[in-house]
């Protein structure tokens, strides 16, 4: 999951200047932390959370880590960027998130971070046609080469899998690697940074879960202090910290040569 996570970036094309060779490692090391982190997302939801409840999940993940995040960088949108918040909102967070929870909650075990190992080749299409990048050799083997991977595990243990969680998880993987790109293609508007950035998509992710979380799973769970407890790591170290260094990493990383 951490290596599709990582190559997903490394095949979006190169916009900007590079970054130098010195501090690459450095920024692919602390981007790396971000799926380090979501990889606990699905032990943390079936072991510690209130069962079935992926809406509820993702409002309480998103919304006050981007209110947390807008507080401290103090910058709104401007002009297009309220838009383009919005979109890059839903589809990294308002999409992503209860699709995630909702393969978390129907998957077993880490089947659902399996499932999305296909993200990479996601991005190569994606890039092909949001970017006008041409798709290298390279890109559509090491894509294919994941693909591949899934399906094999995916036939193999068919019979104890369950179809909607299985839709879910790759739809969550196509909601983010649309984000992704969109994210790399539109930059920052100038002057503005990353912690920015992620606190304006995390805040219309949360608006946009909100009223459907209300009208489709009622009134909040009960919650006990382990689940307390799990829903503070997710906003805080899983959701605040994390993406602010993905975002972050996105904007800096560059595609190695195909």
């Amino acid at each position: 999951m951490l290596r599709a996570k990582l190559l997903a970036i490394d095949l979006l094309p190169v916009r900007g200047a590079p970054v130098m060779a010195a501090n690459r490692a450095t920024v692919i090391a602390l981007t790396a932390l971000a799926p380090v982190s979501w990889g606990t997302t699905y032990a943390v939801t079936t072991e510690f959370l209130p069962p079935d409840r992926p809406l509820f999940t993702g409002l309480v993940r998103a919304l006050p880590a981007g209110l947390l995040l807008l507080a401290l960088a103090r910058v709104l949108p401007r002009g297009v960027w309220w838009g383009k918040a919005t979109v890059l909102g839903a589809l990294n967070i308002g999409a992503f998130f209860p699709l995630l929870f909702l393969s978390a909650y129907r998957l077993p075990g880490g089947m659902a971070a399996v499932v999305g190992s296909v993200g990479p080749l996601c991005v190569v299409g994606l890039s092909a046609l949001l970017l006008g990048q041409r798709p290298t050799v390279r890109n559509v083997v090491t894509g294919a080469a994941a693909a591949g991977g899934v399906s094999l595990v995916v036939l193999k243990a068919a019979g104890a899998l369950d179809p909607l969680g299985v839709s879910a998880a790759l739809a969550s993987t196509a909601a983010m690697s649309a984000g992704t790109v969109l994210t790399k293609r539109w930059g920052r508007p100038e002057g503005v940074g990353p912690l920015a950035l992620t606190g304006w998509q995390l805040t219309a992710g949360g608006l946009l879960i909100a009223p459907v979380a209300l009208l489709v799973e009622g009134a909040p769970p009960a919650v006990d202090a382990p689940a307390l407890g799990g829903y503070l790591y997710l906003a805080v170290a899983n959701t605040a910290l994390a993406y602010w260094l993905w975002f972050r990493g996105i904007g800096r990383l560059t595609a190695t040569p195909g």
